[in-house]
């Protein structure tokens, strides 16, 4: 089976959104399922406001059309709520295809971070977005529920994993900082919380990893805490490794990949018990979920370095794929079975898009497919 992922998000950005459609392509090769991806490259791009660094890419109708036919998929996953995801839904919508979505990113909350835009309003247009969709993939029952509180419909599982030979504790590299080192590593940006982290009274050192366009700002008011940079690959982990503690401060992550990456570290986490880290953590003895976030730095410095190893073992994207494919089967397998009406030129128009066959046509060999 072959599966095109349209994302706004895309390299160089370094974000979990990346990583994860990244690591789900791998993992998927390895159970017969080819994933491409139409992405922001070779488009113009316009600065996102408000954020220095993140640029939205200018698509247009014809591009994302030709794109699609040429790579002629059997089926189609919109990964993101971009110009791109649009541009493809559309395309979808006017020739009858069927299509899966993912939500991964909590932008009403985001935007509201930014500027004075209800986030009831921003909901009810991803609402709409999503609601044509055979699936809309989320990586949490707790924001399976919290989106089908706000009258999101056909939502399904799929969670994230974690490269446990590329995050691994023999990876650490000796840090020259007062110990403890609590650490945190993402977008450097408003809505990652960082002040509730950086504003902390803890011993030792607290370290953060990334760039983004808050970190002049934090840089000037935390002067005691050590700014790295971005760091990705082996680097990244290597420090990642170095932590006694994994810090993550953020209220509005859906997931939080990184989180598992510091428990493939061996490295336990300390963070709110809000959506994202009470669904990674929950009740494994991996972590500490508490409204005191100083508390919970405090107390994960007890935690078994081995049972956070253990935990990242049983989370392998092989199983986040799996879920991936079967999603996107069951949507190619519902549509086959649904009525056609007939065209002039005696063809479908349900499921026919020219130049490309029907995506319709691969259901009946989807599932032996996904499995070789």
């Amino acid at each position: 089976m072959h599966v095109l992922v349209a994302t706004d998000a895309w390299h160089p950005q370094v974000n979990g959104v990346v990583r994860t459609l990244t690591s789900l392509a791998r993992a998927a090769n390895g159970l017969g399922v080819a994933i491409d991806f139409l992405t922001p490259e070779g488009f113009p791009s316009l600065q996102v406001p408000t954020y220095p660094g993140l640029r939205f890419a200018l698509s247009n109708r014809s591009e994302i059309a030709r794109r699609i036919e040429q790579a002629e998929p059997d089926a189609i996953h919109i990964a993101t709520e971009g110009p791109i995801g649009h541009m493809a839904r559309a395309y979808c919508r006017r020739h009858g295809l069927p299509f899966t979505t993912s939500f991964t990113t909590r932008f009403p909350e985001y935007v509201a971070a930014r500027g004075p835009v209800p986030i009831s309003w921003t909901y009810a247009l991803l609402r709409r977005f999503h609601a044509a969709a055979a699936v809309t993939m989320v990586s949490t029952p707790s924001l399976m529920a919290a989106l089908s509180r706000r009258g999101f419909r056909n939502l399904g599982m799929w969670t994230r994993g974690v490269d446990t030979e590329l995050f691994r504790p023999e990876r650490a590299i000796p840090l020259d900082f007062p110990r403890p080192i609590f650490m945190t590593m993402g977008r450097i940006a408003v809505e990652k919380n960082l002040e509730a982290f950086l504003g902390l009274d803890l011993p030792g050192t607290k370290v953060v990893i990334g760039d983004g366009p808050h970190e002049a700002e934090l840089r000037r008011r935390f002067p005691d805490a050590k700014f790295l940079g971005l760091k990705t690959g082996e680097p990244l982990a290597a420090h990642l490794a170095a932590a006694d503690v994994f810090v993550f401060p953020s209220l509005t992550d859906t997931f939080g990949v990184v989180q598992l990456e510091a428990l493939a570290c061996g490295v336990p986490i300390a963070a709110f018990p809000v959506t994202g880290p009470q669904d990674v953590i929950g009740d494994h003895p991996v972590g500490v979920l508490n409204d005191d976030l100083g508390a919970a730095c405090l107390a994960a410095l007890g935690i078994s370095r081995e049972a956070c190893r253990d935990f990242a073992l049983t989370c392998s994207w092989e199983r986040s794929a799996r879920q991936f494919i079967d999603h996107v089967e069951l949507a190619v397998i519902a549509e086959s079975r649904r009525p056609r009406a007939r065209s002039t030129d005696g063809g479908t128009v349900r499921g026919r898009a020219a130049g490309r066959r029907p995506v319709a046509a691969i259901a009946g060999g989807a599932r032996d497919g996904a499995r070789r």
